[in-house]
């Protein structure tokens, strides 16, 4: 029971307050290591970069968990309060719904208002593909592919750590621990250059971090968007036939649910650092999307929000 209070709180803290500017998050702590690192691997020069990015990984992991291990100690010398009060801001802070419904209704907003400046530059905050020439229909793709992929990476695979952390008692370890690999793939985990090769362990780790919460936050999504009122029978049928229609192995999973739910169709062409990739398409375009999609997107992160957590809370009430 009480690491399900840990839960509920952690989760409607974000929902209330989601991402303050100004307070310390573990976030920015967890880049700048990551910069850091970076910029020393990058600097010895008889270092494959490959093998580097290896080093980068394991060298930002390691640091950052042994210091949550060290505070979390420290706090519960003070006071066991004090501790359990750290660990639900950790988990607080380590969740993105909040955050992610705020940067995209930006991007809605902007829409509405038929400032597609605004639009271009509020979804540049959020994605790493070029916005700069993009019409009204491709923003609202963006976004609506940000708030489906980051369904699972912000919220659902988060939780998913976060519940087997609960299992070992190490709930802050858990969910950092995913969070700490996400973010290495964020910042360094791309294709392209200059991150091909340093970005390589990065990358491989986060698709198989994601491999089982992509496809049990998928699924998930499907259910809350049919509770929601959205084609769950079209939803299943295109992510079963669309689910490998990206060039990751896992991110087809969040953005075919959410194209069936909505009638729309996600993916194709965008452009990163000036080369285009080119990413199939997911969905049928049986209706055309439009800022609206961005909302309803946002509901079903919800909804698979709260399927998640209540599935948790059961699970820590048998174990």
């Amino acid at each position: 029971m009480f690491n399900s209070i840990i839960l509920i709180a952690s989760v409607g803290l974000d929902f209330i307050l989601g991402d303050p500017p100004n307070w310390p998050h573990p976030i920015r702590f967890i880049g700048v290591t990551i910069k850091k690192y970076e910029k020393l691997i990058r600097s010895i020069k008889w270092l494959d970069l490959k093998k580097g990015g290896f080093i980068l990984t394991g060298a930002t992991i390691a640091t950052v968990l042994a210091l949550s291990v060290l505070i979390l100690n420290l706090a519960e010398l003070v006071h066991p309060f004090f501790k359990t009060a750290l660990e639900i801001y950790f988990i607080y802070s380590l969740l993105a719904a909040k955050c992610l419904e705020v940067e995209t209704m930006k991007v809605y907003k902007a829409l509405e208002l038929n400032d597609i400046e605004k639009g271009r530059r509020k979804l540049s905050y959020l994605v790493g593909r070029d916005t700069s020439q993009l019409n009204n229909d491709d923003i609202t793709r963006g976004a609506v592919e940000t708030v489906a992929e980051n369904t699972i990476d912000g919220v659902l695979a988060p939780l998913f750590y976060l519940g087997i952390g609960f299992c070992f008692d190490a709930p802050v370890q858990g969910i950092l621990l995913y969070k700490v690999i996400n973010t290495l793939d964020s910042m360094v985990g791309y294709m392209q250059e200059p991150y091909t090769k340093i970005g390589f362990a990065s990358a491989k780790l986060d698709d198989i971090a994601n491999f089982v919460p992509a496809r049990i936050g998928s699924v998930l999504m499907i259910l809350a968007g049919t509770v929601l009122g959205y084609k769950g029978k079209k939803g299943m049928e295109i992510l079963i036939r669309d689910r490998k229609n990206h060039k990751s192995p896992n991110c087809g999973y969040p953005e075919s649910a959410v194209a069936g739910l909505l009638e729309v169709q996600l993916g194709g062409t965008n452009t990163y650092f000036g080369q285009s990739v080119y990413k199939p398409t997911m969905g049928d375009a049986h209706k055309k999307l439009n800022p609206m999609h961005i909302k309803d997107t946002i509901k079903i992160m919800y909804g698979s929000e709260l399927v998640m957590v209540l599935i948790i809370i059961a699970i820590l009430n048998i174990i």
